[in-house]
């Protein structure tokens, strides 16, 4: 299966509580944190929540 890299880039400070737990469940809750998931709708509708904290590589 296809696989994506997304770092964290922005601070969960000052943010609404689902979109810190969105962070926590891509296994990203510190800054400049990578991690690389599976390239799943379910994965895109996390990232598409929080586009303004992460950087997403291919």
């Amino acid at each position: 299966m296809a696989t994506i890299k997304v770092t964290q880039t922005g601070s969960p400070i000052r943010r609404t509580a689902d979109q810190r737990a969105t962070l926590v469940g891509l296994g990203l809750n510190k800054m400049h944190r990578t991690r690389e998931l599976e390239d799943s709708p379910e994965v895109r509708g996390m990232i598409r929540k929080v586009q303004h904290m992460v950087k997403v590589e291919g």
